[in-house]
């Protein structure tokens, strides 16, 4: 009976935290906005400001969403992840407003810890002994800065 009563105090714990991170999309607002008949303003009346717009061509507001779960104690995993793409013409009318889903996330997997850089490998002695003599070395720059007439 006692391992029973345990089981069930700890089933909940087990159970998923869900989270919705972003833009709540409302699907109402959503289809409410139409290409040729709204523009920058109404978009923005009707669906707030966007999570972030595009800097170069046409003029692109981003609103994106996700929702994750997680169990305790364990990295959150990405359940549902939707972007709405609102293109404008060059003068803020709607062109088309498209929708993403998790299909088009991508996931990146670094191939090691370190990141590549232009340059040369240097190891941990030459690190170490690299600077012996250049320290106060003619044309170094790290001489006493002289006065007037000195």
């Amino acid at each position: 009976m006692a391992l029973l009563a345990g089981a069930v105090a700890v089933l909940p714990a087990c159970t998923s935290i869900r989270e919705n991170r972003g833009y709540i999309v409302d699907s109402t607002l959503v289809n409410a906005i139409q290409p040729g008949l709204d523009n920058q303003r109404s978009v923005e009346a009707t669906l707030g400001r966007p999570t972030f717009t595009s800097q170069y061509g046409d003029p692109i507001w981003y609103y994106v969403s996700s929702t994750t779960a997680r169990k305790p104690f364990v990295r959150p995993q990405i359940e549902a992840h939707r972007v709405l793409a609102i293109r404008f013409d060059p003068t803020g009318n709607v062109l088309a407003a498209d929708t993403t889903g998790i299909d088009q996330v991508v996931y990146l997997s670094p191939e090691s810890d370190k990141t590549p850089t232009l340059g040369r490998e240097r190891g941990f002695l030459e690190d170490l002994f690299g600077n012996i003599g250049v320290v106060g070395a003619p044309g170094a720059g790290g001489g006493a800065p002289r006065g007037p007439g000195g």
